[in-house]
């Protein structure tokens, strides 16, 4: 059977788009341009996806995905939006999204997105947005980030680029896949910002005489390692 998926989108152009792919691709979309008229449709029930468009006439996407989740509706959400900044993906996480696309985007990483949701049990759907990787608990309702129960001083960029990292722990992450997720399609990919920010992140992670949780790996990126691998040096 296929995967039902609802697409939130005011633009009848971008909206056609999304729909055409995404039923070439074998799901079954429906779209519609408000959130008023999609509320009723969650409500009811039988999707196994949203997208929801940021800027929607009258109700703001944000505020639909706040809306269902206060009625508990756990449907994965991810949200669409023409602004990349860190505050508004913040904004959008805090208000019960499970992930976030920048437009304009390559039509593979959306199906990359979704594809990554729908593989998610559905208890992990309505457990989230907590992220555990031992120690660190990171509460993406509040963008917080906890170790050993207490908070991490974390600047939005940091916050970003950790969240990143702890939602596939031992993934190698490229330092182009960083700068496109946490800074955008539109990021010079000549700065050297992701190293900067790995440095700083390390400062506040790592523990004297302990191995960095964040490895690098030369010419190639970056990943987050378990704790069972951050054992002290004999």
């Amino acid at each position: 059977m296929n995967r039902t998926l609802l697409v939130v989108e005011d633009d009848p152009r971008v909206a056609g788009f999304l729909v055409r792919g995404l039923r070439a691709e074998g799901y079954a979309p429906t779209a519609v341009g408000s959130a008023e008229a999609a509320l009723p449709l969650l409500r009811r029930g039988g999707f196994d996806l949203a997208l929801f468009d940021v800027m929607l006439p009258g109700q703001s996407g944000m505020a639909l995905c706040q809306q269902i989740r206060a009625e508990c509706l756990s449907l994965p959400v991810l949200m669409l939006t023409a602004m990349g900044s860190v505050q508004e993906r913040v904004a959008g996480l805090r208000c019960g999204a499970d992930d976030y696309l920048t437009k304009p985007f390559a039509f593979d990483e959306l199906l990359a997105r979704v594809e990554a949701l729908l593989r998610r049990p559905a208890q992990r759907v309505e457990a989230e947005p907590m992220l555990a990787v031992g120690e660190l608990v990171f509460d993406r309702s509040r963008m917080e980030v906890r170790r050993a129960g207490a908070a991490m001083p974390l600047t939005a960029r940091e916050l970003a680029l950790l969240e990143l990292l702890m939602s596939a722990p031992g993934r190698l992450f490229s330092r182009e896949r960083i700068l496109s997720n946490v800074w955008g399609l539109d990021a010079d990919p000549l700065t050297n910002v992701v190293d900067v920010y790995v440095r700083r992140l390390r400062s506040k992670l790592d523990e004297p005489g302990m191995p960095s949780w964040i490895t690098t790996v030369r010419g190639l990126g970056y990943r987050l390692d378990p704790p069972a691998a951050n054992v002290p040096p004999d």
